[in-house]
């Protein structure tokens, strides 16, 4: 029995005696943790809740997940929140879901289908950061077809087809039984709601589908060897296709509804890639630019993702896009970032002999590692701004995991130069800075590339758990030269969810009034400029010519990278 359109449910109706308070819930699934947040209708955050999700790793570099511990874990943190913020589930009129750009493999009834081991079913998702398909991806780009322009010139193993492609040819008994290929957050639009409509965010960035001339190309499907989806006019990844926040089906199932604590018929908003959610919760918020348009959303998480919207088509190459309808409806976006940022200081540091020794200092005070370098990094520095003297004569380009842009080379790696064998904990801290100057140079690097093509940024909006201390935001802001504004808001991802739930109820007519309406900008990171300036643009240099010996290197010893 192929996946069908839920049935029908009875909307909710409160009553008619008094004005309903209106309540938005944002829902946000990360590389390893489900979040849900309760929002007001002035955009205030009343409570959020968590729960981990587990991460299982295979040989290479798979990496998978399953989708039942993915819905349990958001159904428990939305009860959670919900129960914390005091507000009726009446009062809630609206909810949004947001997920990694992970994909998910279901046969008929929705049932779970293993992506890798045949031991584990359960483990139905390939993990966005999954680079199984690395050689598939290779074979598509050499193919050169036109559908590639919009990804920047060159498709990524991160993203769907080239990972359909390796379930086709290395487990073709799971994908010929598959009855549905779900991008994460269309799939929990789908679980709440029965709808198996797909967000433009998700297929235009990840799927290939061009949402400016509303249809997939079947003549690419053909070439790369999916030419069957093609023949079944694409019904197993997606026949109607609807812009973010579009109202999805009739809102909650009555099942889905008593697994959240929510009420049958609350509007649910098509959803967003986890990164677009973020820019939707910051790049028009009142205070800052003044204008989307000007402003670069930067998402800095596990990897980190800069989302730069225009009015019409910039292509850039080796930056993703530009995408149609993929963040804000009816405009164009052009999506950078690295594959690994904070999960790249994550290992970084623990390269360093001092990691096992600061871990223990973290946990003695209750604080996570990076939040504890940070900030004695702030208390062995002058000012924010002058930590990068604790970096002198070390440089990182700390690409881990590839160069998603302005390169999309899978098989860059990182470079660490300068590092002597000192085994102190400040020998750790300016290991630290240098990691994270560095992930502020291919920030500039890719803002740099963006403005050679046309597409000038202004200012740069900042979100996601990896960028909320502010040493980190003073030194981005140093690192490019641009002034950083960070939200009101502590969880502006949250509310980008919670938006496209407000515009799914009718509280507002479109995402571009509910951005100013809800998110506001709170402080603003100017650059230092001056010698502190001097001292960046000097190492920028050093970064640029880095980067470009490691290619160097790698392309004269025909050596490929490890994992």
């Amino acid at each position: 029995m192929a996946l069908s359109e839920g049935a029908s449910v009875t909307m909710a109706n409160p009553s008619s005696s008094a004005p309903q308070a209106r309540h938005f819930v944002g829902i946000d699934v990360g590389t390893g943790s489900a979040r849900a947040g309760v929002f007001d209708n002035a955009g205030t955050l009343l409570a959020t809740a968590k729960r981990d999700i587990a991460l299982h790793r295979g040989p290479g570099s798979m990496v998978e997940q399953s989708s039942a511990q993915v819905w349990e874990a958001v159904c428990a943190a939305t009860r959670e929140a919900m129960t914390r913020s005091g507000v009726n589930a009446s009062d809630i009129v609206g909810l949004g879901f947001d997920a990694t750009c992970s994909l998910v493999v279901l046969g008929p009834d929705g049932a779970s289908l293993p992506v890798g081991d045949a031991d584990h079913p359960e483990r139905d998702i390939i993990v966005w950061m999954d680079h199984r398909a690395t050689e598939q991806a290779a074979r598509i780009n050499a193919m050169g077809h036109a559908v590639l322009d919009y990804v920047g010139g060159r498709i990524s193993p991160e993203m769907q087809t080239p990972k359909l492609v390796w379930l086709k040819e290395n487990r073709p008994a799971i994908y010929g039984a598959a009855d549905a290929f779900f991008d994460l957050s269309d799939f929990l639009g789908w679980k709440a709601t029965g709808s198996l409509a797909r967000s433009s965010c998700t297929v235009t960035c990840k799927w290939t589908y061009l949402a400016h001339e509303k249809r997939w190309d079947p003549d690419y499907f053909r070439a790369i060897g999916l030419g069957d989806l093609a023949d079944e006019d694409f019904r197993r990844i997606g026949q109607e296709i609807v812009e973010p926040g579009t109202p999805l089906g009739q809102g909650l199932t009555e099942a889905a509804a008593a697994e959240l604590g929510l009420n049958p018929g609350t509007a649910v908003g098509a959803g967003l890639i986890d990164a677009h959610a973020g820019g939707i919760g910051t790049v028009g918020a009142r205070g800052g630019a003044g204008d989307p348009i000007k402003t670069l959303g930067y998402v800095f998480g596990t990897s980190s993702c800069t989302m730069k919207t225009t009015e019409t088509p910039v292509f850039v190459p080796g930056v993703w896009g530009p995408y149609y309808s993929a963040m804000i409806p009816g405009a164009w976006l052009n999506e950078g970032g690295q594959s690994a940022a904070g999960a790249a200081i994550d290992h970084l540091v623990t390269l360093h002999p001092a990691h096992g020794e600061a871990e223990a200092a973290a946990r003695k005070e209750d604080v996570a590692l990076p939040v504890w370098l940070a900030d004695r990094a702030g208390a062995l520095a002058s000012d924010p701004s002058g930590a990068v003297a604790l970096a002198e004569g070390l440089h990182v380009v700390p690409e881990f995991l590839g160069n998603r842009a302005p390169f999309a080379d899978p098989d860059a790696r990182a470079v660490v130069v300068g590092q002597g064998m000192a085994r102190d904990l400040d020998s750790l801290v300016a290991l630290y800075v240098a990691g994270i100057c560095g992930l502020g140079y291919g920030l500039r690097q890719i803002i740099e590339t963006q403005g050679q093509h046309g597409e000038g940024v202004e200012a740069i909006a900042i979100s996601g758990g990896a960028g909320q201390h502010p040493l980190i935001r003073q030194i981005l802001a140093d690192t490019t030269g641009l002034p950083v504004h960070s939200t009101a808001n502590a969880e502006p991802v949250l509310l980008g969810s919670a938006i496209l739930g407000a515009v799914a109820s009718g509280a507002f007519p479109d995402i571009r009034t509910a951005m100013p309406a809800l998110s506001t900008f709170a402080k603003t990171y100017e650059p230092a400029g001056g010698a502190i300036g001097a001292t960046h643009d000097a190492r920028y240099a050093a970064f640029l010519k880095l980067q470009a010996v490691a290619r160097e290197v790698r392309a004269a010893g025909g050596l490929r990278a490890s994992s």
